[in-house]
């Protein structure tokens, strides 16, 4: 089941169809006990619709914090970009440590949703997006379903100092998430794929692929680490890293479009502009 957040209201949709939950706002929706059960509920007493329009960010009041250096891809990438600065070794340490890379990303105001612009920061030279599956947990620490993920990031800003990852990650449009929320109780499969395509005046700029079996730590785990020392009564986002890194010559211009697809959540879709 996909759980939708519209300007209308909140949606599940089964079988190519749409199901009105009435009377409640996001946030009760996934924090209702057996969320499953309720969706199903909903299904088999609400009149559906064929279509839903106006899909905003699947956000309520939940903040999204991301992980960083879980794919070796990834690793590669930033010890390179760091090099330079001194601060390569760090992301080899991240990597293989008992202790995972969490750091805050957007708040839900802030969050950009499928068909939204992200943006790219007007002091950056060379800036990509970060195609990640994101898990949404709930107040108790449960996962409760999985959505598509987007953290944009400056990888010129980021390589100049490990210690300008803030300024690198957290900006107006670096963050969009959708276009909805696969509820669901089990774990995704770990050949599960994530696609990335870039397009440029209607043409592919670049395109990547890996799958979740390249994700060094279980999502549980990074879960885990989260609410050890902080409390989510509303529930939180957690990008889980990416493992699609760009060639070092490719960087995002106005106008690109970005998609990310994790079957069987679905296609998250943005338009790049400059921030500011």
């Amino acid at each position: 089941m996909k759980l939708y957040n519209t300007s209308w209201g909140c949606y599940v949709e089964e079988g190519a169809r749409y199901y009105p939950i009435a009377g409640e706002r996001w946030d009760a929706v996934v924090n209702r006990q057996d969320l499953k059960g309720f969706l199903a509920s909903v299904i088999g007493s609400a009149q559906s619709v064929e279509e839903i329009k106006d899909i905003l960010a699947p956000v309520g009041c939940q903040d999204v914090w991301a992980a960083g250096v879980t794919y070796f891809s990834s690793k590669r990438a930033r010890m390179a970009e760091a090099k330079d600065a001194g601060g390569g070794d760090f992301y080899d340490r991240v990597y293989s440590a008992a202790r995972p890379e969490l750091f805050f990303k957007s708040t839900a105001p802030h969050v950009a949703g499928t068909g939204s612009e992200v943006r790219i920061r007007r002091d950056a030279s060379w800036s990509v997006p970060e195609p990640e599956l994101t898990v949404l947990a709930n107040g108790l620490g449960e996962i409760v379903g999985y959505t598509v993920g987007n953290d944009m990031s400056s990888r010129d800003i980021e390589g100049e100092n490990p210690l300008y990852l803030p300024q690198a990650k957290v900006y107006d449009g670096s963050c969009a998430l959708g276009p909805c929320v696969l509820v669901t109780g089990e774990a995704l499969a770990p050949e599960t794929p994530i696609r990335l395509e870039v397009l440029r005046g209607g043409q592919v700029e670049f395109a990547g692929e890996t799958q979740l079996s390249a994700m060094k730590r279980p999502v549980t785990e990074l879960v885990e680490y989260l609410f050890r020392e902080n409390s989510f009564p509303l529930g939180v986002y957690l990008m889980t890293g990416t493992g699609i890194v760009p060639p070092d010559a490719f960087t995002l211009a106005v106008g690109d479009r970005v998609r990310i697809t994790i079957d069987p959540i679905g296609t998250l879709e943005n338009t790049v502009s400059k921030a500011g």
